[in-house]
């Protein structure tokens, strides 16, 4: 069973959808006891950074989230979903995150005709042969929505790159954990392969 965490924030039936059309069932969870023994977990997010950490506090699904990414089991975070996942972000002040990839989350630098949000369609670099993009041709174009980009320490985690005025992460991987600041949902064909292939993750 596939359990895409509820904390308030994220398109969270947009992605529901998106799997029960593909075949997959996928409930919505909200408090420790429902995400307990998932098989599979999501972390969708949109929204500010400051707001959904609280949110994810104030319904306690922190630590299960960091005991299912502990114990190895496949877990995708999407947008907000990924930068949640890192030590810090600067968005709004300064904010300590989930702590499970080390690195930040910083705002695009300001350039001259560079629009903010980047928000519209972008061609993905993969790195390596990363599991989420199997079967999806390279010169493949995803949606985004974002103003902030995260940045790894360890850049071994880079499973894709995007240009928008500079060179960022746009997905990562690790082990069974999987994080894309594109919006798989909004994608398209190849969005809802992405999910496909998180779904069949054995």
């Amino acid at each position: 069973m596939i359990k895409i965490i509820d904390y308030g924030m994220g398109n969270l039936r947009s992605v529901q959808k998106a799997l029960e059309k593909l075949g997959f069932e996928a409930s919505l969870c909200g408090t420790a006891d429902e995400l307990h023994g998932a098989e599979k977990l999501i972390l969708p997010g949109v929204g500010a950074f400051r707001d959904a950490i609280a949110a994810l506090k104030d319904h306690g699904l922190v630590d299960p989230i960091r005991e299912h990414i502990a114990a190895d089991r496949p877990f995708l975070g999407i947008c907000l979903g990924l930068q949640l996942l890192f030590d810090v972000s600067y968005e709004d002040g300064e904010y300590a995150g989930l702590g499970i990839v080390p690195g930040e989350v910083v705002r695009f630098e300001d350039q001259p005709g560079l629009k903010i949000p980047h928000m519209g369609w972008n061609q993905l670099q993969p790195s390596g042969s990363p599991r989420l993009l199997e079967g999806i041709p390279a010169e493949s174009h995803f949606y985004f929505v974002h103003s902030f980009h995260v940045v790894p320490r360890d850049e071994s985690v880079i499973a894709a790159r995007c240009e928008h005025g500079t060179t960022f992460t746009a997905a990562i991987e690790r082990g069974n954990l999987f994080a894309t600041q594109f919006h798989p949902e909004k994608s398209q064909n190849v969005g809802l392969k992405l999910l496909q292939n998180f779904a069949e993750l054995s």
